[in-house]
């Protein structure tokens, strides 16, 4: 379990599946986002609140979108408006994860960084939120955006982001993979729409000011759940994801030799 593949990758894959197995029947699969999350930092030690420098801050609010998510699920059935309110309560909540360091910048730098996440969290969160009555949609966005944040961050080795992002990733495909076993769609919810879209697009905001993560492969990421909503199968939402893990390394390492 110390491998660092294993804790981001194998364990919550396997919590996604065991998650949608035993709780699809109560309509709560979409918890599926949220438990290999949970697994992974608790895997490799992130689940504390002390000190409550970015990437706690950043647990903690994946934590509360799931919470809330799951008791909006439980009260009435989200609208779109629902997720567009969504939308634009985590992009301020997102100052509060990213205040410190942005106040650290000049104030120029600062507004236009600031503005830029706030801008692309509460777009990638809304319009994920919108998928949640379409459990295979939500989940193959769910997957672009943690293979693809995860790829990105892990090829800048941001770390702990990537493991973050390829957590999502995996519980994603977990949830998908068990709805493909049973032969049945699975409700995703708010509880999953939420997870990933706070999850994926704060992970990579904090690679964006901690890291080499480039406004380009954000705003890549931020078609993602655009390209979910398309009329093609729902899988090819992952090439999406996985073009902003390719531009992120061919931005920090160079192109591979053999396309030279």
């Amino acid at each position: 379990m110390q491998h660092a593949l294993v804790q981001a990758g194998l364990a919550p894959f396997l919590a996604g599946l065991a998650v949608t197995l035993l709780l699809f029947k109560a309509r709560l699969g979409g918890l599926a986002a949220a438990a290999g999350f949970v697994l992974t930092a608790w895997l490799i030690g992130e689940i504390q609140l002390e000190p409550l420098a970015v990437k706690r801050r950043l647990v903690v609010l994946a934590l509360a979108a799931a919470a809330l998510g799951l008791g909006i699920d439980l009260a009435f059935r989200p609208g779109r408006m629902t997720a567009y309110i969504m939308g634009v309560l985590f992009a301020c909540a997102s100052l509060w994860v990213f205040g410190n360091a942005l106040m650290q910048r000049p104030p120029l730098p600062a507004f236009l960084f600031g503005g830029g996440i706030v801008l692309f969290v509460g777009w990638t969160v809304a319009f994920s939120a919108t998928l949640q009555g379409d459990s295979v949609r939500a989940g193959a966005a769910g997957l672009g955006l943690g293979l693809g944040v995860g790829g990105a961050a892990f090829a800048l080795k941001a770390a702990p982001f990537w493991q973050f992002g390829l957590a999502l990733g995996a519980a994603s495909a977990g949830f998908l993979v068990m709805q493909m076993l049973i032969r049945r769609r699975i409700d995703a919810g708010l509880v999953f729409c939420l997870t990933a879209g706070v999850l994926a697009s704060l992970v990579a905001a904090a690679a964006l000011l901690n890291s080499r993560l480039r406004w380009i492969e954000l705003a890549i990421l931020a078609m993602v759940p655009l390209a979910a909503r398309l009329p093609v199968p729902a899988l090819w939402t992952v090439a999406c994801g996985a073009a902003a893990a390719a531009s992120a390394y061919v931005a920090s390492r160079g192109w591979p030799s053999w396309l030279q």
